[in-house]
């Protein structure tokens, strides 16, 4: 299969390209090297980007298709398969930043997504580059979020879909993905272990015809994370944060937005600025901050326990690549425990107004460690990332919160209760 409408006149993509040993191959729905089996990512024609300027991104809609001239499909809107995710707020955290003692903190919420997390932006990308490349069915192996937003995007395209996810997932998350109609199918196992099971399901005959979004179609899925990057810049003013502080599964999301600021800088859309990265992670699933502690490049796999089930990837595909990118800017990576991720919630739900799911939690309280720590400076602009909804994972909070008072409907009831004098 090659890729139809779009390649490759209108998109700047013209290759896919190791990013171990540097082989190039055609644009195709291919993921992993065939000479070394590293992982592939798009590349692009270095010109065709360059000629994007900021007057012709914010020209257009306002979603992350105002930068398709920076990805490798959706340059002509009739060829998109998408529910227009996007320019979610950048958000003002000054009454959190007061209590952490910090000058300038800013929450990008991507919860207000279609689907309420950031991964509509990189299935929005896949779903498009897998209708251009002729698949009729779409599938995924998830955490949960992904399940949601390829569930969704398949029925508002009219595609067959086909998700994985593990049998222990949080209810909300099992639930709206059932709503929109699809296949779903829940493996009594680990994310790990349902990866794997797609990996092998896409090698069989009955499943030649489908899309795995972040298998044979990953490097388009991963090229919509980029789009945070752009928005966090955009937002800003066309300029990049000293730090940003990004929640942590399989590492690619924390990779793509160093690659967002990296982009921007060489193709002149922002001054020329240093960056730090930060990785958050659970306890319960920490892979890369384990690594990261020890001085590793390699990163060896973990069995995930703990509240973050949308993190708990216990063999993370871009972990290496998350810390050359952590360690290259400067940044570091925390890992926080499950009472630490409920306090994280709590704490930017009261201070900001945004009911963050367990991933926000761990963001917000790695976040906290990395100020006390002295690992992350407090006087330097910094954007977290807030990449789900709290509704989806409301488990976590049940026991320890809910009504302040309990009264008859009464004033007697409410005066006794110290409600009014």
């Amino acid at each position: 299969m090659t890729l139809l409408a779009e390649h490759p006149a209108s998109s700047a993509a013209d290759s896919l390209r190791c990013r171990n040993c540097g082989a190039s191959f055609p644009l195709g729905p291919q993921h992993a090297c065939l000479e070394c089996f590293g992982p592939l990512e798009i590349g692009y024609d270095r010109a065709a980007l360059g000629a994007v300027t900021r007057a012709d991104i914010e020209a257009g809609p306002a979603s992350i298709w105002r930068y398709a001239g920076l990805l490798p499909v959706g340059r002509d809107p009739a060829a998109r398969v998408t529910l227009d995710p996007g320019m979610t707020p950048l958000v003002r955290a000054d009454r959190l930043a007061a209590e952490l003692g910090m000058r300038s903190l800013w929450v990008k919420d991507d919860s207000a997504n279609p689907t309420h997390s950031f991964k509509d932006r990189v299935v929005s990308v896949a779903l498009t580059a897998a209708k251009q490349l002729g698949f009729t069915r779409i599938a995924c192996a998830s955490t949960g979020n992904l399940a949601n937003s390829v569930a969704a995007h398949a029925a508002r395209a009219g595609l067959d879909s086909i998700v994985l996810v593990p049998a222990d997932l949080e209810p909300a998350k099992i639930v709206q993905t059932a709503v929109y109609g699809g296949t779903l199918v829940a493996v009594e196992g680990s994310y790990d272990d349902v990866n794997r099971l797609c990996s092998e399901l896409q090698e069989t005959d009955a499943f030649e015809s489908t899309a795995f979004v972040n298998v044979n179609v990953r490097p388009y899925y991963a090229e919509g994370s980029k789009t945070l990057g752009f928005e966090v810049a955009e937002q800003l003013g066309w300029r990049l944060p000293g730090q940003v502080v990004v929640p942590a599964a399989s590492g690619s999301l924390l990779t793509k937005v160093d690659k967002a600021f990296g982009e921007l800088v060489s193709l002149g859309l922002v001054e020329p600025a240093r960056w730090r990265v930060f990785g958050a992670q659970s306890a319960g699933c920490n892979p890369i901050a384990a690594a990261f502690a020890a001085g590793r490049d390699v990163v060896t796999p973990v069995k995930p326990t703990g509240i973050a089930k949308s993190l708990n990837i216990g063999n993370p595909a871009d972990g290496p690549y998350a810390l050359d990118a952590i360690r290259r800017t400067g940044g570091s990576v925390g890992r926080v425990g499950d009472d630490e991720i409920v306090q994280g919630i709590r704490d930017l739900a009261r201070t900001t107004g945004v009911f963050a799911e367990t991933a926000g939690g761990v963001t917000v309280a790695v976040l906290r460690q990395l100020v006390e720590d002295g690992r992350l400076d407090p006087a330097k602009e910094t954007v977290v990332l807030n990449t789900g909804e709290g509704l989806k994972t409301l488990d976590p909070l049940e026991p320890v919160v809910g009504p302040t008072h309990r009264v008859e409907p009464s004033l007697k009831s409410v005066r006794a209760a110290g409600l009014i004098g």
